[in-house]
């Protein structure tokens, strides 16, 4: 199965990127996850289920230690060439 998620850590800093955005930035492009996104006011990446959720929980982990006081983030299913909605992987 393969997963998208997208998330945004808070605080925001306009001046320069807080401590905890760097880290979550730095979690999502270490990990081994396909079309990685990171941008100023949110963050996507693809890959395998497996590395998606453990990059999710070092993200939230490692951010909220860095100081994020609200990590927003959504997790999608993305449906594969010939598998329908519904149907278990």
């Amino acid at each position: 199965m393969r997963l998208r998620v997208e998330f945004t850590t808070e605080p925001f800093d306009l001046d320069e990127a807080p401590a905890h955005a760097v880290v979550a930035r730095d979690v999502v492009t270490g990990a081994e996850l396909d079309a990685v996104d990171v941008g100023p006011f949110g963050n996507t990446a693809e890959g395998d289920a497996e590395q998606v959720l453990g990059a999710v929980a070092a993200l939230l982990r490692e951010s909220l230690q860095a100081g994020a006081t609200r990590v927003s983030l959504q997790v999608n299913v993305i449906q594969g060439a010939g598998q329908g909605a519904g149907e278990a992987t």
